[in-house]
């Protein structure tokens, strides 16, 4: 955790601020003709797909409300599906359902929603309740992701995802989001999800939060972050780093979950990763940033090359 007040503390440890991320990355870096590819969620599904890049199964799209009734046509094969806005953010407008049965469709914390609540949850989606500045939207309805028994007892009433932060090409940061009973069983930091830095180099577990403190056992479930270390890592830095080209982005970050079944899929990507990665890894981005800033880029080109170099100069 870091506990520092004064500012010069704070840049000793190459701590990035919004300020600094914003003006010096994102304003710098990233084409904003460029972020539809990434706010939009069904755009960039079909992005990745042409360029190779593994992502859940699309089972449908909801773009009207006379479509809306629809959509048990779409499900009546599925016995779990996600129900996401297509310009949604922060993880608000997700409807995960695990499985149905003649009670309904059951969510995650073993509560059920009958149909009209589906119903309701996707009119809603339409009209942009939960949208990047209200504007009208579309639900996309993708296949449920299959947890993977690495993370048995790691995440509760939710499934983790890894978030790696790509700059110019180069995984440069990472760590695990877990959910909490706090979180709702969503993994987002700021709603109490725990955060746990990842080494890039080994994809083993370096320190552990939630709500800024450091933690060393998952407050639900009592497990310990100790022994954490992701499998098909170099798999999944791989597919991170395919997203530079994929989304034409040169600072941004990717969200992978890890099937059980299909192993590592994007999830969605974002054009202004949050900042608190930098407290989940006890360390700032910047000299790791100001660092690629420095690569002729021209000698390592391909995305093997690239992780290859992050492995190799950001292990801890």
């Amino acid at each position: 955790m870091f506990d520092f007040v004064s500012p010069f503390k704070l840049r000793d440890r190459g701590i990035m601020g919004m300020n600094q991320r914003n003006f010096s990355y994102i304003g710098r870096y990233n084409d904003r003709a460029l972020y539809p590819n990434v706010d939009d969620k069904l755009k960039t599904k079909n992005l990745a797909i042409d360029c190779g890049i593994a992502v859940p199964d699309l089972l449908g799209v909801v773009r009207f409300q006379f479509e809306v009734n629809r959509v048990f046509e779409i499900l009546e094969n599925h016995n779990g599906f996600c129900i996401k806005p297509a310009k949604g953010s922060g993880g608000k407008g997700i409807l995960v359902i695990l499985k149905t049965d003649e009670n309904g469709y059951m969510k995650a914390s073993g509560d059920y929603v009958p149909r009209e609540e589906v119903v309701r949850h996707i009119t809603n989606i339409l009209a942009g309740l939960f949208s990047l500045g209200g504007a009208a939207d579309v639900a996309v309805i993708e296949a449920l992701i299959q947890f993977d028994p690495t993370f048995k007892g790691l995440s509760h009433e939710g499934v983790p995802d890894i978030r790696i932060i790509i700059f110019q090409g180069y995984p440069m940061m990472a760590m695990l989001r877990l959910a909490t009973h706090a979180s709702d069983g969503k993994a987002n930091l700021h709603q109490g999800a725990v955060g746990v830095g990842i080494d890039i180099a080994t994809g083993k577990a370096k320190r552990a939060v939630q709500f800024d403190r450091p933690i060393t056992h998952h407050p639900d479930t009592d497990k310990s972050f100790a022994d954490v270390a992701i499998g098909n890592w170099d798999r999944m830095l791989n597919l991170a780093a395919g997203c530079y080209e994929m989304s034409g982005l040169k600072y941004l970050g990717a969200d992978i979950v890890l099937d059980k079944e299909k192993g590592p899929l994007v999830l969605e990507l974002n054009a202004r990763p949050g900042l608190a990665i930098q407290i989940a890894n006890g360390m700032g981005m910047l000299p790791r940033l100001k660092h690629i800033e420095t690569i002729d880029h021209r000698r390592i080109a391909s995305i093997e090359d690239r992780v290859a170099y992050a492995k190799s100069h950001f292990n801890d």
